[in-house]
């Protein structure tokens, strides 16, 4: 059922995506209300103070809101206990339409967003749950990949001759805005990739093509990926996780192009080459 685009809430307006999302938002003229917990807004944008952790920011932030772009809590296991209630909340208050950033490795049900995703379409009539695959950004930012390539020249994984179609995060938040204020809901979850699944190896190669210096992916085993993250005062069960993350994509868990990004923006989703000569070129 179609109706006028209201105001949207953008919850981590400060993160990857969400000050993509809000950016873009309020490019195209609609109202956004960008919540971080420092209040911080980009132009065209309302900012509000939202803490996850604080219930007392909930209404403020959920004031005159019809539509909601929730990332998670950042670094939260089990995210779903915090998120449930503000979600029961957000229903009251007068949202329509949720739109939940998870990942491609979660699936409805499955652990962290999982089961947020799961009790999304029983909360809202209108719904969309993002799955991306892993960020091209997580090679040209601050992530550890792209220090590692900075300092030593060098990817270390534990994801073998594995293959990830990496996506880069403004794909991702071309996908959120249409899922936010296309007149019909997606109301399913949709698996965003870029254009082609990639190795480490390959990757090594395209950053070391445009950059002009030697970079190689060391493959390291789970144990050896493990043992270097807590070495750098990574938490034990999380450096677990994400090797078990490394040994899914070694395994092929990963290894899947879709079409979303044409589907819903109606143009092809960037290579990571195109990404990494625009940021490192």
């Amino acid at each position: 059922m179609g109706h006028e685009v209201g105001t949207t809430l953008v919850i981590g307006a400060t993160g990857t995506t969400g000050s993509r999302v809000t950016a873009r938002l309020a490019a195209r003229g609609h109202r956004v209300k960008a919540a971080s917990r420092r209040a911080a807004a980009p132009d065209g944008a309302e900012a509000v103070r939202f803490d996850w952790h604080d219930p007392a920011t909930f209404e403020a932030a959920l004031s005159g809101v019809d539509r909601v772009y929730l990332v998670p809590p950042v670094g939260a296991v089990e995210p779903a206990g915090t998120m449930l209630p503000f979600l029961e909340r957000a229903r009251a208050a007068g949202v329509r339409r949720a739109v939940l950033l998870s990942s491609s490795a979660i699936p409805a049900g499955g652990p962290a967003t999982g089961r947020v995703h799961q009790a999304l379409p029983e909360l809202f009539e209108e719904w969309a749950v993002l799955r991306p695959s892993w960020f091209m950004q997580n090679f040209t930012g601050d992530h550890a990949h792209a220090q590692s390539v900075r300092a030593d020249g060098l990817l270390l994984t534990a994801t073998g001759e594995g293959r990830v179609a990496f996506v880069d995060a403004d794909d991702i938040a071309a996908v959120a805005v249409h899922a936010l204020t296309d007149l019909r809901a997606p109301d399913t979850d949709l698996v965003i990739t870029g254009p082609e699944a990639l190795s480490y190896t390959d990757v090594a190669a395209i950053l070391g093509d445009v950059t002009g210096r030697a970079v190689v992916h060391r493959q390291l085993t789970s144990e050896q990926l493990v043992e270097r993250l807590t070495a750098v005062a990574v938490p034990a069960e999380f450096a677990a996780l994400l090797a078990a993350m490394d040994r899914a994509i070694a395994e092929g868990a990963e290894d899947r192009t879709t079409d979303t990004v044409r589907r819903l923006t109606g143009r092809p989703p960037r290579s990571l080459r195109a990404l990494v000569e625009r940021e490192l070129g």
